[in-house]
């Protein structure tokens, strides 16, 4: 397989700029059904793109993608790294620790600063929640949201979406949305922005989505997005289709949420024995990184058969080369992409 050319996702969707009119992705709150296939159907070249030898394309050649990371990240990073530079973009990288908001400048001035730079685009990953949101407001090229605090992690559930499609189609389910799935997400809700994406975008795609945590990681109101909300996980397993499971993220906690990890595995932890509550042939999730031991049994982690950890991983490239190819359409001039047709 050669580069992708900017290949059409096909006649079903809108032509040109209105198939997505969005400059940045913030979030998927903000998208259509169609919009998101779209996104899909975009990442599926790069799928089989990423699968061949040479996985080098000219694509973005001359454009220059910032990844500001206000945040630790390994793998959003990683991935959004190898994403732009596999399209033949120039990528500079952004640590928290070397940036001046270390020093005392305002997420606004950093803003201004990055946008004086004349970036392309620009990936940003926050701790506060509506950060990407301010940034993009203050510069002039697309901006993605690689996970803004308890906000959104859009890019996650698109791959997370493009991992369960593929798997579906592996068993010959050749639907491009979910409807008449049931999909249990379990762990840590109340500061999980994979979860919140993860909700919008399953059932945008017609999915039935269960939150299952203990009281003190449950958010308040779960049900105004349509969500089921849960607190006994054997309850929440029962008829799954797909198991979605989350790290306890530590990492945001003030306070004691739960006895303990072992106590939390007790009650939360996915066990061969639990997993066997939902479909005899339910698939498995973790958007990592894993706690082994903890929210998940390695004998569930890593069945061959069930199990798409991995697969999401992979698909994590193709979904950000997907945006990062669409959302630098206008700057590139490609054809149906100008300026009267962006919303």
């Amino acid at each position: 397989m050669t580069s992708p050319q900017n290949a059409s996702a096909g006649s079903r969707f809108p032509k040109g700029a209105r198939a997505f009119p969005h400059r940045d992705l913030i979030g998927i709150s903000s998208l259509e059904r169609h919009e998101i296939l779209y996104l899909l159907a975009e990442a599926e070249q790069y799928v089989a793109f990423n699968r061949q030898a040479a996985k080098h394309s000219e694509q973005l050649a001359g454009l220059t993608i910032i990844n500001a990371f206000f945040e630790n990240s390994t793998r959003t990073l990683l991935s959004f790294e190898i994403a732009g530079k596999r399209l033949g973009a120039d990528v500079v990288n952004m640590y928290a620790a070397q940036s001046s908001v270390k020093k005392g400048e305002t997420l606004i001035d950093t803003a201004v600063t990055l946008n004086a730079m004349r970036a392309d685009a620009i990936v940003i990953r926050h701790g506060s929640s509506g950060a990407v949101g301010l940034i993009a407001n203050h510069v002039d090229c697309p901006v993605l949201n690689a996970g803004d605090g308890q906000h959104e992690h859009p890019t996650q559930a698109l791959l997370d979406a493009l991992a369960l499609r593929h798997k579906l189609r592996e068993r010959g389910n050749e639907a491009e949305d979910f409807t008449g799935l049931t999909v249990t997400i379990c762990g840590d809700i109340l500061h999980s922005r994979v979860a919140r994406s993860n909700v919008l975008c399953l059932q945008a795609l017609g999915a039935s989505v269960r939150l299952c945590a203990p009281p003190a990681l449950m958010p308040v109101g779960v049900e105004r997005m349509g969500a089921q909300p849960f607190h006994d996980f054997e309850a929440a397993l029962e008829g799954a289709d797909v198991v979605m499971m989350l790290r306890l993220q530590n990492e945001r906690m003030d306070g004691q949420y739960i006895p303990s990890p072992r106590e939390y595995r007790h009650l939360y932890g996915l066990t061969p024995e639990r997993l066997a509550l939902a479909r005899e042939d339910a698939i498995v999730m973790h958007p990592g990184p894993m706690n082994r031991g903890v929210e998940i049994d390695s004998a569930v982690a890593d069945m061959a058969t069930r199990a798409i950890i991995t697969s999401q991983v992979e698909m994590g490239v193709a979904i950000r080369m997907a945006c990062l190819d669409v959302l630098t359409r206008k700057a590139r001039g490609v054809v149906g992409w100008g300026e009267g047709e962006w919303v």
